[in-house]
């Protein structure tokens, strides 16, 4: 049924041949992985990891019974209408992950869709960049493929993660969206078959936050996700008993739970009545989502007991499956952009990296992307630079510590599907000087479906001095905006509307480059943005 499913493995096969007739290569392959399955070492960690990894209790152990901890970041793209790893715009891929290595990072949590792995087409990739130009030409699973085994050449691990079905936004359930649930387990059999002896893939992260319908331990196999990660789990592990099963949870809709306002997928109450059996029980890894005030302002955040409540409800919510030894957690997404002590976001940050050191549990980071719009990420904008004291708070948690420099960092472009940020009153803009005609925008509609649409300017300063109080000008029939990202969109007047960038984007340097964007949805046939040009403020 599903076409990828009969694609032939061309580089397990030729690891296989190579294995059986040439020293060289066998001794080239135990340097990064050693045979099947051996030593990847992390950067900097006392302990090399010898793979497959397994599960004893709490724990995440290596083949030699070594307790690891898993310290990731999530690249977030596959799973867009891109259907690569974004950034590669900008950079190459792999330069990128030697980056992530360098930091002490030891593995990624790599987002895919469904729609993705089956289209023959990706987008938004530089091939002029170093090594992207391999990329060309390329299908989605043949671009997971080259960053999968250049992941293995800098000793870093894959978690493989079903995080959409269609490219466009995270369902409530594991099918739906125009998919099946066979369509959902074929796919993961597929990818199960493609990477079992592809020894950095680690595992299967099984669906991205399961919410709204999704329940636990109902026992209604249409919503009862507990059943349906069984399902999934077991299909996985028949044809590669190595991967770890990570099950996240859900929002709602588990038989007694004691609380509420829980993140998607972040409710794991029901494994204590209703515990996830797999086949193999020591592949089993639970992985709650935690986030902050910065994404949603849960009531908890501003009870008067904050920030003290935030331990007990982490330890009812998902902690208390480790510390009765039940099984391994993995964090499998927090993040945000606010790090310090005084907002409530800031707060939470510091307190959950504690809470994390602390318990010893593992993580991946939301996220590696600075475009990801309420969390931002480590990198900044330009997909170079780190953002520095976001990078120091995290690396609490890994074994390579990281110090800020003294010049401050800009801040981090913002996470996707956001609200828009329509809080200025309108201005009349004003006519474009000199100085602005130096300022290049482009537009690319990056996604677009039947029903919506999604937008991306980029305004480059060509000159060689540095521009500010600039806008951007267009006219837009039908269609109407419904989120944006780093930038004010208010419509002026019938069919026009001004951006004015957020106060960290106000001032381009010269050869810089500032990005914004919105999404919306389509009221008829003329819904492309037309005349969009730079204007003053």
């Amino acid at each position: 049924m599903y076409s990828l499913l009969n694609v032939i493995i061309k580089k397990r096969g030729f690891y296989k041949i190579l294995f059986i007739f040439s020293i060289i290569t066998v001794i080239f392959l135990d340097g990064i992985f050693g045979l099947a399955y051996s030593q990847v070492t992390p950067a900097k960690t006392p302990l090399p990891i010898t793979l497959p990894l397994s599960t004893r209790k709490a724990k995440i152990i290596d083949a030699q019974g070594k307790t690891i901890l898993l310290r990731g970041v999530n690249w977030f793209g596959m799973e867009t209408a891109s259907h690569v790893p974004h950034g590669l715009w900008a950079r190459d891929y792999k330069e990128m992950l030697a980056q992530i290595k360098s930091l002490g990072y030891n593995f990624i949590r790599l987002p895919y869709s469904v729609a993705g792995l089956r289209s023959s087409n990706i987008s938004s990739v530089d091939f002029r960049i170093g090594s992207n130009k391999e990329l060309e030409g390329k299908t989605p699973l043949e671009v997971m493929d080259a960053v999968i085994q250049a992941a293995a050449e800098q000793g870093l691990l894959i978690l493989l993660d079903s995080h959409r079905l269609n490219d466009e936004r995270i369902p409530e359930l594991w099918y739906g969206d125009g998919f099946t649930e066979t369509d959902w387990i074929d796919t993961w059999k597929m990818l199960a078959e493609r990477y079992k002896n592809q020894a950095n893939v680690i595992g299967a992260d099984l669906k991205n936050e399961p919410h709204g319908k999704a329940s636990w331990g109902t026992g209604n196999r249409l919503t009862d996700w507990r059943l349906a990660a069984e399902k999934a789990g077991n299909a996985i592990l028949a044809i590669n008993p190595h991967w770890l099963i990570v099950v996240e949870g859900v929002e709602k809709n588990v038989p007694q739970q004691k609380q509420q306002n829980y993140w998607h997928g972040g409710n794991l109450e029901g494994v204590k009545r209703f515990p996830v059996r797999l086949s193999r029980r020591h592949k089993l890894v639970y992985s709650p989502h935690e986030y902050g005030a910065g994404v949603y302002p849960m009531p908890y955040f501003s009870d008067k007991q904050f920030p003290k409540n935030l331990t007990q409800r982490w330890q009812i919510g998902f902690n208390y499956i480790a510390s009765q030894n039940i099984a391994p957690i993995l964090v499998g997404e927090f993040g945000g952009r606010q790090i310090d002590n005084n907002s409530p976001e800031g707060i939470w940050q510091n307190k959950f990296i504690k809470f994390i050191r602390q318990q010893h549990l593992s993580f991946a980071y939301w996220s590696w992307n600075p475009n990801s719009q309420d969390t931002g990420g480590i990198l900044l904008e330009n997909w170079q630079a780190i953002d520095e004291p976001k990078q120091q708070l995290i690396s609490q948690l890994l074994p390579v510590k990281f110090t800020a420099s003294p010049a401050p960092s800009p801040s981090p472009i913002p996470r996707e599907a956001s609200k828009p940020e329509n809080n200025l009153s309108p201005r009349l803009p004003t006519p474009t000087s000199n100085s602005l005609k130096s300022l290049q925008v482009a537009t690319n509609i990056y996604s677009d479906w039947q029903t919506g649409f999604c937008v991306n300017f980029q305004v480059k300063n060509a000159s060689n001095k540095s521009i500010k109080k600039w806008q951007i000008l267009f006219k837009m029939k039908q269609a109407a905006i419904n989120n944006s990202w780093n930038g004010n969109f208010l419509q002026q007047k019938t069919n026009q509307y001004l951006v004015t960038p957020q106060s960290w984007a106000e001032v381009i340097d010269s050869q810089q480059q500032r990005e914004m964007g919105f999404c919306a949805n389509k009221l008829g046939s003329d819904y492309k943005p037309t005349q969009v040009e730079i204007t003053g403020s």
